[in-house]
């Protein structure tokens, strides 16, 4: 079943969307500001109107495909914003469709079915960084073939390094896809983790092979050089 996140502000239309898409076998979860579709659990798919009361659209277009467990989720932009320059913009965000309000159901349902399908296409299931490796699917880590014990968030914590392998993620980055906010109170959980996973890497591989650096004021960086056939 295909779970739908449903961002919008209009109650009333939010329900009538949600009991149509829900008599489709959707699975429905609505929201109505920006926060709560940030801090939402993992979606398939994410119908998202611009004009929300907190935050611009836009922004949390940005802000979902930011979080790790929704790069993949597709995304349905459903606004009033209907111009030309709008769609462009939305689409230039990360939106896999646009529709302008209104839209009738039979063409949104069409829509949601078209970019599911998309949305089916050969990914990648595991990640590899040097003497890395993450199975995404089975959410399992090795470090050369030796099982790493990881906490859910310290895997999608090495995860999201791993994908920028060798480049500076920014701390606000790490904390939206990991813990789904960017308040500065959760950035001492953030260093937590990083050091329990320096600790837990140098434990399996040797000085040098694997190293998370502190770029100060900035991020973090994930070095890993591959093992040398002796």
């Amino acid at each position: 079943m295909i779970r739908v996140l449903l961002v919008e502000d209009d109650t009333r239309l939010a329900s009538a969307l949600a009991d149509v898409l829900e008599s489709h076998g959707f699975a429905v979860t609505s929201v109505s500001t920006g926060a709560a579709a940030l801090s939402a659990d993992t979606a398939d798919l994410v119908l998202l109107d611009l004009g929300l009361p907190d935050m611009d659209g836009l922004e949390v277009l940005s802000g979902l495909r930011a979080r790790y467990d929704m790069r993949d989720a597709g995304i349905i932009v459903l606004t009033a914003r209907g111009q030309t320059v709008d769609r462009i913009q939305g689409l230039r965000a990360g939106a896999d469709d646009y529709l302008p309000k209104p839209v009738s159901i039979a063409e949104l349902t069409a829509r949601i079915e078209a970019v599911a399908r998309r949305m089916t296409r050969s990914r990648p299931t595991t990640l590899r960084a040097g003497v890395l490796e993450l199975d995404l699917g089975a959410s399992e880590a090795r470090v050369s073939g030796t099982a790493l014990s990881l906490t859910v968030k310290e895997f999608e914590l090495l995860a999201a390094l791993m994908e920028d392998h060798g480049r500076t993620v920014h701390r606000d980055r790490l904390l939206l896809r990991v813990w789904r906010t960017v308040y500065p109170s959760t950035a001492r959980s953030l260093e937590v983790h990083i050091s329990a996973l320096r600790s837990k890497l140098a434990a399996l591989a040797d000085d040098d092979m694997v190293l998370i650096e502190t770029v100060r004021g900035v991020g973090y960086r994930l070095m890993a050089t591959p093992c040398t056939a002796g």
